[in-house]
């Protein structure tokens, strides 16, 4: 499990995470809330990690390469 997210990415993906947090705190309907929520998380946590599983797959990398 190589770290395939750049800095700019993993700091989008963070912030991103954070605000849907709060949206999924107030927004009303519950079914959307959980949908919303779920997404946060996944993009905080592949933020933190620096690893996405989608990325991987495709073999997509937006690490710069030290040389």
């Amino acid at each position: 499990m190589a770290i395939n997210e750049g800095g700019w990415d993993r700091g989008l993906r963070m912030t991103a995470g954070l605000v849907l947090l709060w949206v999924a705190w107030a927004v009303a309907s519950p079914v959307a809330s959980w949908a919303i929520l779920v997404i946060a998380l996944v993009a905080l946590v592949t933020g933190i990690v620096g690893w996405c599983p989608a990325y991987a797959a495709l073999r997509i990398s937006t690490r710069k390469v030290r040389g």
